[in-house]
């Protein structure tokens, strides 16, 4: 029995794997989920979750399944062809709630895994009826060199996952190219073709502004690459809000193919990996920037894979913790003797495919940026007077079946728990007609998975795009990456205009990561974070400031809010 047996490829651990001989010869592994479970909140319409105090957690049939699923399709191969079964444990559960447990995993692929409770498991069970209700009874106990052989396997995507996988994106529309996307794609497969032929570890960087496609580029790759020999695949992004909204869009076949990369290299990854890093000016480099080094888990990242491909837009750095250079990673590339390609994307298809507006807004947020009234009419850009109106746009614009949500600076508390019910922290004081008033709303949950009790407001990965996103304000990490098709963007104290210039006032900021720096240095940062929230409307954006000044400016270059 192996205890807290890792899974390489996600970062997961099986709490019990039982290794042992079916009758036919083969090696058969039994995964076992333990909890210890008392209670739990179920719900018919979401079979698949189940709350357990203010957590929502996947229903432990479901999880015992895709601990199955991963070691047919990572560890099973010709050499070492492995019988996979699974069993959750709730020691603790009395039988009504073990029943429900039940009722809901009854139809599916998770009624392969029976759920056993406190009175399957009573100390005067026959040990013959416990071994079957374990799925062991047929079991005999594995050679050493068994033991050794499956200790020993690389965990490795099969051939048939690859295939699987392959097939899935290739025949998803959300994931389509348009014109010069598609021409970028193949431009990089052909790099990535040369650099395999060559057999010199490779780097190639893809860099692009919002909206170019970096990320639809890199899914269509993996779907490239999972059809190409011994490729080994990855796509990884530092954004753990990407990751989740991709798997989600993929499906089950991305289960270790499409990773979060934050402080660790994915073992899995081996010497002839193709490496997809999306969201490359994520990356972690704390504390090797303070040492003008190369982040070191990047590097030991790129040094494993035989070709990195990396999708950069070094404007969207907005922590000072995070973000890699074109300049840096071609001279990594030229100190570790790789070679190395940049590929630049210019095509825009975010913001209505405006060109235009996405040269304004850059303009616009320069330090000194100064820029013309905006008169452009392929995208819908105007000014907000007042928060009211900038509510009412947005839900009209949701009453009509299009994402409509609300981001604003980090300049307020954020001290609501991570479920609902949460506070109202975003506070705006302003004057109407009728008054003194004050707008207020909730920052989006911080919770990985939407509650059971609270459907209606959508965890932290996937406030851009479900049900009732538009009712919470987004941050900086919760939007970036994501795009909805209308947006209004809030930009608080932290950043004013002031005698014609931009000046940064971390002293308004509320983000641990920023608001101790001094103002020359977060200004480039405000500045970065203000232009990736005001590129994430695909068809029109309103823009509203805090600070009486700043306003003021804005109303001069934009055109007022109108039905």
């Amino acid at each position: 029995m192996l205890l807290e047996y890792s899974l390489p490829a996600t970062g997961e651990r099986i709490d019990a794997l039982v290794i042992g001989r079916s009758p036919d010869g083969r090696l058969c592994a039994v995964v076992i989920e333990l909890k210890q479970w008392t209670h739990a909140r179920t719900d018919s319409a979401r079979c698949g979750l189940i709350g357990i105090g203010d957590r929502t957690v996947q229903h432990p049939a479901r999880q015992v399944g895709g601990y199955a699923r991963y070691l047919q399709d990572w560890v099973s191969s010709d050499e070492l062809e492995l019988r996979v079964r699974g069993v959750a444990v709730l020691h603790d559960a009395p039988a009504d709630l073990v029943k429900k447990l039940r009722e809901l995993s009854a139809h599916g692929p998770s009624a392969d895994f029976p759920v056993l409770g406190r009175d399957d498991l009573d100390t005067g069970t026959a040990p013959k009826l416990l071994a079957e209700r374990l799925a062991c009874t047929d079991l005999q106990p594995p050679a050493p060199e068994d033991v050794t052989a499956f200790l020993a396997t690389e965990h490795q995507p099969s051939p048939g996952l690859l295939a699987r996988a392959g097939r899935v994106i290739e025949g998803n529309d959300a994931l389509a190219l348009v014109g010069d996307q598609d021409l970028a794609r193949q431009e990089v497969w052909h790099a990535v073709t040369d650099a395999q032929r060559r057999g010199r570890k490779s780097t190639i960087v893809v860099t692009g502004g919002p909206g170019t496609g970096k990320t639809v580029i890199a899914c269509r790759l993996l779907g490239d690459l999972c059809s190409r020999h011994k490729a080994n695949p990855r796509l990884l992004s530092p954004s753990g809000t990407l990751t989740r909204q991709l798997k989600r869009t993929v499906g089950d076949e991305s289960r270790g193919l499409i990773t979060t990369f934050l402080d660790k290299v994915p073992t899995s990854v081996t010497s002839n990996s193709v490496i997809l890093l999306d969201e490359a000016h994520r990356a972690r480099t704390y504390p090797d920037h303070q040492r003008n080094k190369f982040p070191t888990t990047l590097g030991k990242l790129m040094d494993r894979a035989a070709v990195s491909v990396l999708f950069l837009d070094e404007r969207q750095i907005v922590r000072p913790t995070e973000g890699i250079t074109l300049a840096q990673l071609a001279q990594h590339a030229h100190d570790n003797d790789r070679t190395f390609r940049h590929i630049d994307l210019t095509a825009q298809f975010r913001c209505n495919g405006s060109t235009a507006y996405h040269q304004w807004i850059d303009q616009l947020l320069q330090p000194h940026g100064t820029v013309s009234p905006w008169t452009g009419a392929d995208y819908d850009l105007a000014i907000a007077s007042d928060p009211e109106q900038f509510t009412e746009w947005v839900e009209r614009h949701q009453s009509t079946g299009h994402t409509a949500r609300i981001a604003a600076g980090f300049c307020w508390p954020w001290d609501s728990p991570p479920t609902p019910p949460l506070r109202r922290e975003v506070r705006i004081a302003f004057d109407s007609p009728e008054g003194r008033r004050v707008w207020e709303r909730p920052w989006n949950s911080r919770a990985d998975e939407t509650g059971l009790d609270s459907a209606d407001v959508p965890a932290r990965p996937f406030w851009a795009t479900d049900k009732g996103g538009h009712d919470q304000v987004g941050c900086i990490y919760t939007a970036q990456g994501m795009e909805y098709a209308y947006n209004v963007v809030i930009i608080g104290h932290d950043l004013i205009r002031h005698n014609g210039r931009w000046e940064a006032r971390p002293q308004a900021s509320h983000d641990p990561a920023l608001k101790q720096l001094p103002p020359p240095r977060y200004l480039q940062y405000a500045l970065n974070s203000y232009r990736v929230l005001s590129t994430r409307g695909t068809k029109g954006t309103r823009l509203y400031s805090t600070d009486r000044a700043t306003q003021s400016y804005l109303e001069e270059v934009l055109p007022l809010h109108s039905l």
